[in-house]
């Protein structure tokens, strides 16, 4: 099995700056890929950012220049650094991480708990 642990969410005036983290813990042989997706009231989930075999990333138009994705390989752990938040950034923000754990040949996809991230003044 395989948890992921988020942090970091809070509430941030706009222009302001959050860190989101997201360690997975368990079992695992390795990772592909990891991401952010966030999901607003009454709106759908929707892919921020993610970063594939620790080279790769790709970012949504709304945050491109705004949002940088990285990862920690050393931890298993991925992070959301968020600059210049805007009140349409208010969402709860859930990592996703595509894992392949001991003994077992294919990946599957985890998702966290979610943390809130709000911006308003």
């Amino acid at each position: 099995q395989v948890q992921l642990v988020e942090s970091g969410g809070g509430l941030v005036q706009p222009g302001g700056s959050l860190r989101l983290s997201c360690a997975a813990s368990g079992s695992i042989f390795s990772i592909n890929s990891m991401a952010w997706y966030r999901q607003a009231p009454g709106k759908q989930r929707e892919l921020v950012a993610v970063i594939i075999s620790g080279i790769s990333t790709n970012y949504a138009d709304s945050v491109k220049g705004r949002f940088t994705i990285s990862r920690d390989n050393a931890k298993n752990t991925v992070y959301l650094q968020m600059n210049s938040l805007k009140p349409e950034d208010t969402a709860v923000y859930y990592c996703n991480v595509h894992v392949r754990t001991m003994g077992d040949y294919k990946y599957v996809e985890v998702w966290g708990q979610g943390t809130l991230v709000t911006v308003s003044s």
